[in-house]
C-alpha cells in the first residue's frame, strides 16, 4: 500500500469511529539514516552488520552491493519489488573506507511510552497535547503504517496498555482474542516485545463533553522515556512561578484555564471556538494550547472532572498566556451558558528570568534614589535653620597661617582614575516576578443549582 493508500486508510477509519487516532513514527526501515550506527546508510561496498541478538523485521525498497551482512539469529529482510543484496569489493566506493562496519542501531529502543515517537491524528496549528495524552489514550485508535517495519517495547508491564483498536500489517484488531494470537505468532514477536500486556476493546467516547485519557497511572513511565534524552532531569522554566497541569511531566511558562463544566458542553466545539476566535488573532502568536478532560482535584468536590485549557508560551513574546486567559474569563462571563460552563478558574507563571529582575533591579534603584533626594530636600532646611548646618565662604574657611589640612585622595581626580570600577550587584529584587495570579467565576445562571447540591 503507497503513502496516498495508507493516509485514506486512516482518514476512513477516523471517519467511521469519531475516535481519535495515535500513528506510530519510526520505523526500522533499512534505507532510514537514523537506523544505522553513523547516521547514514551503508555505502556501496561496505561492510553491513545486524545486532546478532535482536528480534527484529527490517524493510528493504532498493538494491544494495555489499561486501560482508551479518544477519540477526532470528529476524527477517523483507525485499520489497526490485530490492535486493549483491556483492562488492570491500571499499570500491569513493565514500566507503577500509572503516567499521556500518552496524543497524539496536531495534529495541523504540518504546510505546515515548510522547516522541507518535503523531495526533487532529492534530492543528496552536494546538498540542500534553506529555500524558501524547501517548496512545484508552479511546484511541493506534495506526501502525503497513508501508513500513516497526518494532515496539511494551514497557515493563506494570499495568496493561488499552487502546480502542490497533492496525497493523492491514489489519484492524478490535477484540484482545485476535489481538492476543497476533502478538504471539512469529510477525507479532518481530514487532512488539517486552513484558508489558496490549489490551483491546470498543470503548468508544460517547460523551460530548470529552472523556478522560486514562494515562495517569502510566505517566511516570511516560515521563522517564521523554527525559531519557536528557538525563532524566527537566530542562529549567524561563519564567518565574512556572506552572505544571495535570499530564504534563516538566514546568512550563504560561497560564492554565480550569472550567466546571455543565451537561451540555462540548469539547470539540470548545477547542475548535479557541483555535478559531482567539488563536488567529495577532496578539496570540507564539503560543500553543491544550484542551483536554482532567480528572478534578481531590480538594474540589462537586464534579468528577473537568476541563484543563493550557497555553504554554514558546516564542520570545511573554505574556500573552495570561492575556488570553483572561481572555477566555471574559468570554464564559459572557457566554457561559450558551457553553455549558458553570465556573471558571486561571493560574498564570511569573515574569521570564532576566525580564523580572531587570525590572526589579530598575525599579529598586529609581525608587531609592527619589527617596534620598526627598531626604535631602526635607532634612537640609530643618538643618540650617537648627543652626547645625551653616554655610560659608572660602575666604572664611581658610584663615592667615590656618594649616590647610589633607589632601583627600578620594576627591582626587587623578586617583579616582586608578580605582577599581564600582561592582556590580549581585542580588536583584525578586518582588512579585514569582507570583502567581488567581482569577475566579461562577455563573451565576449555575449558582443557585450549586448551592443547593
Amino acid at each position: 500500500m503507497g503513502a496516498l493508500g495508507w493516509v485514506l486508510l486512516w482518514l476512513k477509519l477516523c471517519a467511521l469511529t469519531q475516535a481519535a487516532s495515535k500513528l506510530w513514527v519510526p520505523n526500522t526501515d533499512f534505507e532510514v539514516a537514523a537506523n544505522w550506527s553513523q547516521n547514514r546508510t551503508p555505502c556501496e561496498g561496505g561492510a553491513v552488520e545486524f545486532p546478532a541478538d535482536k528480534m527484529l523485521s527490517v524493510l528493504v525498497r532498493e538494491s544494495h552491493a555489499v561486501s560482508d551482512l551479518l544477519l540477526p539469529l532470528d529476524g527477517e529482510l523483507v525485499l520489497a519489488s526490485g530490492a535486493g543484496f549483491g556483492i562488492s569489493d570491500a571499499g570500491s566506493h569513493r565514500d566507503c573506507g577500509a572503516g567499521d562496519p556500518a552496524v543497524f542501531r539496536d531495534p529495541d529502543r523504540f518504546s510505546w511510552y515515548d510522547p516522541h515517537l507518535w503523531r495526533s491524528g487532529d492534530e492543528a496549528p496552536g494546538l498540542f497535547s500534553v506529555d500524558a495524552e501524547r501517548v496512545p489514550c484508552r479511546h484511541d485508535d493506534v495506526v501502525f503504517p503497513p508501508s513500513a517495519s516497526f518494532r515496539v517495547g511494551l514497557g515493563p508491564g506494570a499495568s496493561p496498555v488499552r487502546v480502542r483498536s490497533i492496525s497493523a500489517l492491514g489489519r484492524t484488531f478490535t477484540s484482545d482474542e485476535h489481538l492476543a494470537a497476533f502478538l504471539a505468532s512469529r510477525a507479532g514477536r518481530l514487532r512488539f516485545h517486552g513484558p508489558g500486556v496490549l489490551s483491546v476493546g470498543p470503548e468508544d467516547c460517547a460523551d460530548p463533553s470529552g472523556c478522560v485519557c486514562g494515562n495517569a497511572e502510566a505517566q511516570p513511565w511516560i515521563c522517564a522515556a521523554l527525559l531519557q534524552p536528557l538525563g532524566g532531569r527537566c530542562p529549567q522554566a524561563d519564567c518565574h512561578g512556572a506552572l505544571r497541569p495535570q499530564g504534563q511531566c516538566c514546568d512550563l511558562c504560561g497560564a492554565v484555564v480550569l472550567l466546571t463544566h455543565g451537561p451540555t458542553f462540548d469539547l470539540e466545539r470548545y477547542r475548535a471556538r479557541v483555535l478559531g476566535t482567539f488563536l488567529g488573532l495577532p496578539q496570540y502568536q507564539g503560543l500553543q494550547v491544550a484542551v483536554s478532560k482532567v480528572p478534578r482535584s481531590p480538594r474540589l468536590r462537586e464534579a468528577d472532572t473537568e476541563i484543563q485549557v493550557v497555553m504554554a508560551e514558546v516564542g520570545p513574546e511573554t505574556g500573552s498566556a495570561g492575556r488570553l486567559a483572561r481572555a477566555l474569563l471574559a468570554d464564559v462571563a459572557e457566554h457561559g451558558e450558551a457553553l455549558g460552563v458553570l465556573a471558571v478558574t486561571m493560574r498564570e507563571s511569573g515574569a521570564h528570568v532576566g525580564v523580572g529582575s531587570a525590572a526589579g533591579l530598575a525599579g529598586g534603584v529609581a525608587a531609592s534614589l527619589l527617596l534620598a533626594l526627598l531626604v535631602l530636600l526635607v532634612a537640609l532646611p530643618l538643618l540650617r535653620r537648627a543652626g547645625r548646618l551653616r554655610w560659608r565662604r572660602r575666604e572664611e574657611e581658610v584663615s592667615a597661617g590656618a594649616p590647610l589640612g589633607f589632601h583627600n585622595p578620594v576627591f582626587d581626580v587623578a586617583a579616582s582614575k586608578e580605582l577599581p570600577g564600582p561592582r556590580p550587584l549581585s542580588g536583584a529584587s525578586k518582588a512579585a516576578t514569582g507570583s502567581t495570579s488567581h482569577s475566579y467565576f461562577v455563573n451565576p445562571l449555575f449558582a443557585g443549582a450549586e448551592a443547593e447540591a
